[in-house]
């Protein structure tokens, strides 16, 4: 648990960075690597999961029905806001036991330790599409990247059943370990707006 939670603070430290790089006018670009997704609607989607989503789940608590229609964006100090809010999240999980037991996803429970590693995933992976969209770069440390990478080789076959991941992207053998998890994602690590993950 030790390891995970430092890889979580670390990516949900990058994601509050790409946050707050983001202008209000870049909120509005139409290309994002996700496909049908504007910056606004990526941003919203990110914001919910891997900030509110990651603290709920650690407290085994239901996301409240308003956060999933907010539009977080419309307060000016929504990056402020979603760094504070993973601050929260974060230390939610700084307890051992937090690791431990199931979550309730809503009539099917999953080991917590299994969820907390698909939200640090989501955190990298949703946090690599907004910084490419607004023209950024998300950072990871080698160890952090690797852990990533571990997760979405374990998860991917499951995500691409429900649609979560596209298909493989071949990138080369020389491709570091964020690149090779964003590729077996599904996304093209070279993505400069013009094609889509």
């Amino acid at each position: 648990m030790k390891n995970e939670h430092a890889h979580m603070t670390e990516v949900a430290a990058e994601a509050a960075r790409i946050a707050r790089s983001i202008s209000a006018g870049q909120l509005d670009a139409p290309n994002t690597p996700c496909g049908d997704w504007d910056v606004r609607g990526l941003v919203n989607h990110w914001v919910l999961y891997t900030s509110h989503g990651l603290e709920h789940r650690a407290l085994r608590t239901d996301l409240p029905e308003e956060l999933t229609t907010r539009d977080f964006t419309a307060d000016a100090d929504w990056a402020q806001q979603y760094a504070e809010q993973l601050d929260r999240a974060v230390a939610a999980w700084a307890d051992p036991a937090v690791w431990e037991g199931e979550v309730d996803l809503g009539g099917s429970a999953s080991p917590a330790a299994d969820i907390a590693a698909m939200l640090i995933e989501e955190t990298a992976l949703h946090g690599w599409d907004v910084a490419r969209a607004v023209g950024e770069e998300f950072r990871l440390s080698d160890e952090a990247a690797a852990y990533v990478l571990g997760v979405v080789d374990s998860t991917a076959a499951l995500y691409r059943q429900y649609d979560g991941f596209a298909d493989e992207v071949t990138v080369p053998a020389s491709a570091s370990a964020f690149e090779r998890a964003l590729a077996h994602s599904g996304r093209d690590p070279r993505w400069t707006g013009t094609s889509s993950a």
